[in-house]
């Protein structure tokens, strides 16, 4: 009689909430019932209705449009800055990892005195000197990523470069960039994509923060943190103009660290 498999409720929860963001955002690419940017003052801090599903902000702005921009733009930030961690990452720490000996020692020394500053610190540093906008937060986010990536993947090419399967490969006469990435990196995977998932939260509320400081994306441009930071004014006057961007940050954060959990259980079994 076979044992009943357990089921992964963190890895189902984080799917159903990560699942119905994007459906959302998706869906806000496409349509949203008001123009996002539109000003309307007779509308001004209007309640939560039928016409106005969350409310109205200060300018007489739909803040459900303004919403699903915010979370799409926010989303873009962190498949971009995540995009950048993970690719220049594998191709730092597969290096390292690989080769090892003096290559090993200096790049290594170089991405540890990075990895010491966190993330958000170096990406602000880099944004004192690019600039705010968008594209910047991009950059100085994915750069600021690249070392942590780094060290995942190495510590897992040095765990699998002296495998068996690895010294066959060799024997074959497969070339080195072949066991890399044709081997060893499939191998990696699960410790990866749980990294990856975490990366998305972590870039999630890094430029919601960056934003919230007015050094994120700008106006007339919707962000959920650069939102929060407008809505503090006027708490008690429109408190659903800041409940609501909050509230969405809060479900991609929970989302993406409960499918990061169930993720890592899978790879753990």
């Amino acid at each position: 009689m076979s044992m009943k498999k357990k089921k992964n409720y963190n890895l189902i929860a984080g799917g159903i909430l990560t699942g119905t963001m994007l459906l959302l955002i998706m869906i806000g690419i496409f349509y949203t019932p008001y123009d996002p940017n539109a000003m309307d003052p007779a509308a001004k801090f209007a309640g939560v209705s039928l016409a106005h599903p969350m409310g109205c902000d200060n300018f007489g702005r739909d803040v459900f449009s303004r919403v699903l921009q915010g979370s799409r733009t926010t989303l873009f930030v962190a498949l971009c800055t995540v995009t950048i961690g993970t690719v220049f990452g594998i191709a730092l720490g597969a290096v390292t990892g690989y080769y090892g000996g003096i290559l090993d020692e200096i790049l290594m020394r170089i991405n540890d005195a990075v990895f010491a500053f966190p993330s958000l610190l170096l990406a602000l540093v880099f944004i004192s000197i690019l600039g705010p906008g968008r594209n910047n937060v991009i950059a100085a986010l994915g750069i600021a990523f690249v070392p942590s990536f780094a060290r995942i993947v190495r510590g897992e090419f040095l765990k699998y470069r002296n495998m068996d399967y690895v010294k066959s490969a060799k024997l074959q006469g497969a070339g080195d960039w072949r066991i890399m990435f044709v081997h060893i990196l499939p191998n990696a995977m699960p410790v990866l994509l749980s990294a990856i998932i975490i990366g998305f939260n972590n870039a999630v509320l890094a430029e919601a923060g960056m934003s919230y400081l007015g050094i994120g994306v700008q106006p007339p441009e919707a962000s959920l943190g650069r939102m929060l930071s407008e809505a503090q004014s006027y708490l008690f006057t429109a408190p659903a103009y800041a409940i609501f961007p909050g509230a969405v940050i809060i479900w991609m954060v929970l989302g993406f660290s409960l499918l990061s959990e169930g993720i890592g259980a899978e790879s753990e079994k």
